[in-house]
């Protein structure tokens, strides 16, 4: 036998999905989070963002190890032995969001998976909540009754407005916001240095003789999009127009919105656009009204995503780090579930430039 052979460390094995589910499975009945029977499939795929072939290989898993037990109306049981384990300290750290996750960009489904890796290797279950309702300007009944019916040790919220980061901050649960915060709210916060690179994103159109430019953005006091606006008002100071254009989202409106700065008195000649998968609207939009591209107008994407690799013209944008994002979060949480709390401080994250033809 080769010496050199015998002694390599030996390769590390991804965790299968079907492995998290059943390992998050088991930590939430010994942690009491369920009394007598498993809630049903539909619920439990919602709540683990699995399919129903994932879910089912894992309920066979703890079936096959003593944990459940499969009455004749199908139901599972929890066996008695699991249900007595109600002292274990949590180690669920849950994410709520108001949008499954199949609907949210693909870097951040992309994040998400690193997250649920990162966390399961340290022997963290975790749970995916999706509510609307808890998203709402006024949440406190719902989200008062998803924190007692799925306690955790910890709380992600993802895509919080203040309404959310008010609740959780009066109530002094566990959390930690992955965005940025409301002003005057005083939680831990990680998010991209949204301030920063807009005031690198107004400096660099300054230094080409921009003057008048565009800011467009969802409707929505997210933290992001009003550090964002801060940034470009402090590049461009004075000399400069800064006009925000907000939209509903959707394609038709955000159109519309274009529509009515081209026709402006000052029609904007740059474009900071947040949410990568509007930069395409605004592009197709403004070829489609005979503005060449950088020629006449220019475009910067706040954010990036892979699909924008295959622009023509190719898109200037800044890129976060996916992989720097999910650790930063996943640290955050340990230390978050393990010491129940953390300074209510903002950790950001600068993304690098990518140069692309549309600036």
């Amino acid at each position: 036998m080769n010496p050199s052979t015998s002694s390599s460390p030996r390769l590390p094995q991804r965790t299968s999905l079907v492995t998290l589910t059943a390992q998050s499975l088991r930590e939430s009945m010994q942690a009491g989070h369920w009394h007598g029977h498993l809630p049903g499939e539909r619920e439990l795929c919602t709540r683990l963002q699995v399919s129903r072939h994932t879910l089912r290989a894992a309920l066979h898993e703890l079936q096959r190890d003593g944990f459940l037990e499969v009455s004749d109306r199908q139901r599972r049981r929890i066996k008695t032995a699991v249900k007595t384990k109600k002292a274990v300290h949590s180690r669920v750290i849950a994410l709520i969001s108001p949008r499954p996750l199949l609907e949210m960009s693909p870097s951040t489904v992309v994040m998400v998976d690193d997250l649920r890796d990162q966390l399961s290797r340290q022997g963290f279950s975790f749970e995916i909540h999706v509510s609307t309702a808890c998203f709402t300007s006024k949440p406190a009944r719902a989200l008062e009754a998803l924190t007692t019916r799925s306690p955790a040790a910890a709380w992600l919220l993802f895509g919080s407005l203040e309404p959310v980061q008010s609740w959780f901050l009066r109530r002094q649960l566990p959390c930690l916001v992955v965005g940025s915060c409301a002003p005057e709210i005083g939680l831990p916060s990680i998010d991209t240095d949204y301030r920063a690179l807009c005031r690198h994103a107004g400096g660099m159109l300054c230094g080409k003789g921009h003057r008048h430019i565009a800011f467009v953005r969802p409707q929505g006091d997210y933290g992001g999009d009003m550090q964002s606006e801060q940034g470009l008002r402090e590049a461009l100071g004075g000399s400069h127009s800064l006009q925000i254009i907000f939209h509903d989202s959707t394609a038709s409106h955000l159109c519309l919105q274009i529509e009515k700065a081209l026709r402006s008195p000052r029609p904007p000649t740059a474009y900071v656009v947040a949410r990568a998968v509007h930069v395409l609207t605004v592009m197709m939009f403004l070829m489609q009204r005979g503005k060449r591209i950088p020629q006449d107008v220019v475009v910067i994407s706040r954010d990036d995503e892979t699909f924008l690799q295959h622009t023509v013209p190719a898109v200037t944008r800044y890129a976060a780090n996916t992989g720097q994002f999910a650790r930063s979060v996943c640290k955050a949480a340990r230390q978050l579930a393990e010491a129940g709390t953390l300074p209510p401080k903002a950790m950001r994250l600068m993304p690098r430039l990518i140069r692309g033809e549309t600036l």
